[in-house]
């Protein structure tokens, strides 16, 4: 099985205009094909085109077939908005699906609005994607803020008190920090200290250091794949033995390869049910696909697996010739929609989707254990 197709402007832009001449129902997407969320965005591509191959393989939507055109943006902001603007204006797409990354899809938003562009299950839990409302986006996925609550509150009644925060110093770091600032507050807790660390060129030669000195009994740390990995590894080896709690856009397999030796007991929160959580229907029918693939469901996996749903559902009810217009009023029908034991509903007024949190620990063989 593909896991997904993509073409880079440098060398394929070529090949996916032939791609989007044979396409029926085109969606277009960028994100960090490679850079440093490469590993997470493998994974729950992977996710969305179980779900997207298993459409296809029936007919697809109301007779016409999905094609996802992906550009790499490489992480980088500047690039996702060039690619934006090259999916919405040349190619002409009906959608756009699964952008990463908070500056990059805040910085985006423009465009979606000019061109009436829905935008479903960005790969960001940022609050200011969700409040106030965005018209053209539909998020699935909680907010980071919920989640970093969740954690600070779990860590406080271990009675674990001295707790520090590192993050990236962007939009993402800041709405992160923000939300472990509430979650301090509402436990009658301080920040033991607060690092932020430059999100291009991510250094922690000063940072690790000056963390072990203040002997945490845990730190949270906010950044996307590669960056928390090496800040991960650079506070143990300068000593720090307290717990270690990410976020869910590192909730892949790619990301604990990466750690190492230093995965085991990292906390790592999750916004989606556990790939093993067979009583939700949603989990079942991912295990399936994934199964006859002959690939390892994961927890990124299942945030795609379950985004497509929620872009294909709103395509079925946009009806047989959607436009972008009419796909948005579709998918602000959804009421209390069954995405297989998930209900997501979207009005005019919200757009947020799922309300569900929870933690979980890496464990000795390398599997989220929740």
């Amino acid at each position: 099985m593909k896991f997904w197709k993509f073409f880079i402007a440098a060398s394929g832009l070529l090949a996916g205009l032939q791609g989007a001449l044979h396409a029926q129902l085109l969606i277009g997407q960028t994100v960090g094909v490679t850079g440093s969320a490469a590993a997470t965005v493998k994974e729950s591509m992977g996710g969305a085109q179980l779900y997207f191959d298993a459409v296809n393989a029936r007919g697809g939507v109301n007779g016409q077939k999905i094609e996802v055109l992906t550009l790499d943006d490489k992480f980088d902001p500047k690039l996702t908005l060039s690619n934006t603007r090259t999916l919405i204006v040349d190619k002409g797409v009906l959608a756009l699906f699964m952008t990463r990354g908070t500056p990059h899809t805040v910085g985006i938003l423009p465009l979606l609005d000019e061109f009436g562009v829905p935008l479903v299950g960005p790969s960001t839990g940022a609050m200011v994607l969700h409040e106030p409302v965005k018209k053209n986006i539909f998020n699935v996925r909680a907010p980071y803020q919920r989640e970093v609550k969740k954690a600070i509150g779990h860590l406080a009644t271990l009675g674990v008190q001295r707790i520090g925060v590192v993050h990236v110093d962007d939009t993402f770091g800041a709405d992160a920090l923000a939300g472990a600032l509430a979650g301090f507050k509402d436990n009658k807790l301080e920040a033991l200290f607060v690092e932020k660390f430059d999100r291009a060129k991510p250094d922690f030669s000063a940072i690790a250091p000056a963390v072990a000195k203040q002997n945490p009994q845990a730190v949270l740390i906010f950044g996307t794949g590669s960056a928390v990995v090496d800040g991960i590894k650079a506070m143990r080896a300068a000593g720090v033995t307290g717990q270690i709690v990410t976020l869910s856009n590192n909730a892949s397999g790619g990301f604990v390869k990466a750690l190492g030796g230093e995965s085991r007991g990292v906390v790592v929160t999750q916004v989606f049910p556990s790939e093993r959580a067979v009583t939700f229907p949603l989990v079942r029918e991912a295990t399936a696909l994934a199964q006859q693939a002959k690939i390892q469901l994961t927890p990124a996996m299942v945030e795609g697996f379950t985004n497509a749903k929620v872009l294909v559902e709103g395509l079925r009810r946009a009806g047989p010739n959607p436009t972008r217009a009419s796909l948005h009023k579709a998918l602000e029908t959804f009421n209390k929609f069954d995405l297989g034991g998930l209900t997501l509903s979207y009005t005019a007024d919200d757009h947020s989707g799922l309300d569900f949190s929870d933690l979980s620990i890496i464990g000795p063989e390398g599997h989220f254990r929740r």
